[in-house]
Formats: C-alpha cells, sequence, structure tokens
C-alpha cells in the first residue's frame, strides 16, 4: 500500500498509526509508519519493522549465508516480511521462501501494505507451524524460526519434538535461526535455559548471538563470520 510522500516524510519525526486489528491470535495488533516503514505490533512486542528489525538483520551480519547449500527459505512466522526484506536487500542469493503463518489478519495486513511492492517467490501456509513441520517433506537450507504470541514463545515452540522437526527439515549444511527474548534478567534465564537444556541437546555445535534484547540461537557455530576470519 502506497503511502503519500508527505505521510513518509512525517514518519522520521513521529510513528504515525495506520490501522488496528485483532484476530484469534492476537487480541491487539497495529500498523504504523515509523522511519519511512511499515511496522507491525502486537501489545508488548514488535512483529515485525522490515529492514529494521534489528534481531535478524544482526544475525545475517555475523553469519556466512554465501554458504547456504541451496535456496529454499523457510520462514515460520512471518509479520510484514522482514525478513526477506533483509535477505532481498543483501543481495546473496536468489531465494524461494516458504512462508508458514497461523494468523490470517496478519497475512492480510501484509498483503494489503507490503506485498503488492515486491517480487519475491513467495509460497504461503496458512497454517500451525508445528503441524507442518509435523507433516511436511520439504527440506529447507535456511530457516527461521521467529512465532511469538505477543512477546512469548508458545510452549509447544520449545519441546524437543518440535526442534527435531526443524533439525529434519533441513538440508545438510543447512542454517536454522531461532529467535527468542532476551530483554529482561527472567528472559535472559529462560532463554539461556532453553539453549542449554533443549536446544544444544538437538544442536550440538550450536550458538547463539545476543542482538540486544533478543538472542538468535544458531544451529552451527562454524557459519559465523568470526569463526572463519
Amino acid at each position: 500500500m502506497e503511502q503519500p510522500k508527505w505521510k513518509i516524510w512525517l514518519s522520521y519525526l513521529a510513528e504515525i498509526h495506520l490501522e488496528s486489528a485483532s484476530s484469534e491470535y492476537n487480541s491487539h495488533l497495529y500498523v504504523s509508519l515509523r522511519k519511512g516503514r511499515y511496522q507491525l505490533n502486537p501489545a508488548h512486542a514488535i512483529y515485525s519493522y522490515a529492514d529494521l528489525y534489528s534481531n535478524f538483520s544482526k544475525a545475517f551480519q555475523q553469519i556466512n549465508l554465501d554458504q547456504l547449500p541451496g535456496n529454499e527459505v523457510l520462514i515460520l512466522g512471518f509479520g510484514l516480511g522482514s525478513i526477506p526484506v533483509i535477505l532481498e536487500q543483501k543481495k546473496a542469493h536468489y531465494y524461494h521462501y516458504t512462508i508458514v503463518e497461523i494468523d490470517e489478519v496478519v497475512l492480510d495486513l501484509a498483503n494489503r501494505y507490503v506485498l503488492d511492492e515486491v517480487d519475491w517467490k513467495m509460497e504461503f501456509v496458512c497454517a500451525d507451524a508445528y503441524a507442518f513441520l509435523a507433516q511436511t517433506e520439504a527440506k529447507f537450507d535456511l530457516i527461521c524460526m521467529d512465532i511469538f504470541l505477543d512477546d512469548e514463545v508458545p510452549a509447544k515452540f520449545e519441546s524437543p519434538t518440535f526442534l527435531e522437526a526443524l533439525r529434519d527439515a533441513l538440508n545438510p549444511g543447512g542454517i536454522i535461526l531461532f529467535n527468542r527474548l532476551a530483554a529482561k534478567n527472567s528472559d535472559v534465564q529462560r532463554t539461556e535455559a532453553f539453549f542449554q537444556n533443549q536446544f544444544l541437546p538437538v544442536f550440538p555445535n550450536g550458538t547463539y548471538l545476543d542482538v540486544g534484547g533478543n538472542w538468535i540461537l544458531l544451529n552451527r557455530k562454524d557459519l559465523l563470520k568470526s569463526a572463519s576470519s
């Protein structure tokens, strides 16, 4: 959805509210224009902020994406498409995206505000990511796990069964990035416990990136640019 230039300019001075919505999964969603980008927020978090969605932006800067074995990307939790925006800016690969998003309202907002302005190769699946991974036989080269309900990761996405399904959906040499909250001390403690007790048993070569307010868990520490320098 194209915005008038005056509104884009004004958004660099103040956030401009564009629309509010609610759904079965998110009781409060709002779309705003900020610094010339669309932002999608629930009550207590940020779901999407174009290329300024710093969690994944900072993570991609530290990873050797040119070592991906192929171009199949699975995104679990879409928002307004920040992850493809960031990847497309890097132009490291030609990517084909499979998008799994359970909330039809989020997909509708993405379609109206963002998707008519981009030319990504995307397949959308409106489904629960847990059920999708349990059923799919597809394999992916990059999996970005970015599922929150407001500021919480639902418990089933912390289970060994789900982590094993993530591993099984990955092509040999592929990359998994798992976004976790780390804003407060209690968040860090919970995320660190998840990393040590659930993530590492499934991905023993894993590590994490502290991206400021979040940790991005990574299945392969050898893919960090610092590891190869």
